[in-house]
């Protein structure tokens, strides 16, 4: 599973990005995979309003971060931490560009009626240090945070934040931090990283694969964490594919084809699944390998890539006994 961090202050190896780093270490100590964002180094330009994605859920900047690896990583990720000091009472202007530029996966979600698969089971969290002591300091970060965990699909688990926090490392002046933590990650994260992992394996990771993970995934994402991977990954997952599980109201648009090497280098499975595409597999010791016969549909009609669309959703209600 993947814990993502948002580190949206511009200050380096300041208050938030120690108490975040407290965060992601524990999250990696209870066996989950973490990837840390320094927001204010990404090169994310902020929303224009055009309404682009609301008509077509695709954003009409196409030319940044945002467009180019971030709304991958915010699909791929089973809890997303936002992490920032109080600037006016809500987020840094960084991070404010990223969470305006999720409009996209808002439109994609309430307007195309479309579910992103992790969206059951998907965590966001919240650390925020300010420097007064006002009773209503952390509201508006709050809330900002809790619109932006909606757009992506995200359940709020809630928030860790201190006041008077102003002085570079403040933040390991406070005894009670990683007690906060520890329960935070103890009652939320090791619950996600304790599923059953199933990979999912093809060779190109650009159709059949991605498709029983997206499946997986919305039918039982709280109890199992499915993953794919491919012995040859493309470039770019099969847009035929993304339709047709579109046409069941999932959406696979932001998927990302990688390597099997990738997918099993930070979680082990242990079950492993074969499309019958003559992938090669890693041994995975104590894993059990499951192979699906299945056509590629690469190539073919849309009717032969529904056909196999509806082949793996009956596959997978009955390896997962739905």
């Amino acid at each position: 599973m993947l814990v993502l961090g948002l580190q949206g202050s511009p200050r380096k190896k300041g208050n938030t990005d120690i108490l975040l780093s407290k965060f992601l270490n524990q999250a990696e100590a209870a066996g989950a995979e973490t990837i840390t964002v320094n927001v204010p180094k990404k090169n994310i330009h902020p929303c224009i309003g055009c309404g682009n994605c609301e008509r077509k859920g695709i954003c009409s900047i196409q030319d940044d971060d945002m467009s180019n690896d971030m709304f991958s990583l915010l699909r791929r990720a089973d809890a997303v931490v936002v992490a920032s000091p109080i600037y006016f009472y809500s987020v840094t202007a960084q991070m404010k560009c990223l969470i305006d530029r999720s409009q996209t996966l808002w439109s994609r979600k309430y307007r195309l009626k479309l579910s992103d698969p992790r969206s059951g089971h998907r965590l966001g969290f919240l650390l925020s240090v300010g420097a007064t002591k006002g009773a209503n300091l952390f509201e508006g970060v709050q809330l900002t945070a809790k619109y932006f965990f909606d757009a992506i699909d995200a359940e709020y688990a809630g928030s860790i934040t201190y006041r008077r926090i102003e002085e570079r490392g403040d933040i390991e002046k406070l005894p009670e931090v990683e007690n906060d933590v520890n329960k935070m990650i103890d009652q939320f994260i090791r619950p996600l990283v304790s599923r059953k992992k199933i990979l999912f394996a093809c060779r190109e990771n650009a159709c059949q694969s991605q498709m029983a993970a997206a499946f997986a995934s919305y039918m039982a994402g709280d109890r199992i964490d499915a993953f794919s991977g491919g012995s040859t990954p493309a470039e770019s997952i099969n847009p035929g594919a993304v339709d047709v599980m579109g046409e069941k109201g999932i959406d696979t648009t932001f998927a990302v084809p990688r390597s099997i090497e990738a997918a099993v280098l930070q979680t082990a499975p242990d079950i492993i699944v074969t499309m019958g595409c003559g992938e090669s597999c890693p041994v995975v010791p104590g894993a059990k390998v499951i192979d699906w016969d299945l056509p590629d549909p690469a190539g073919e009609s849309i009717e032969c890539m529904r056909n196999v669309r509806d082949k793996i959703e009956k596959n997978i209600k009955e390896l997962l006994d739905i």
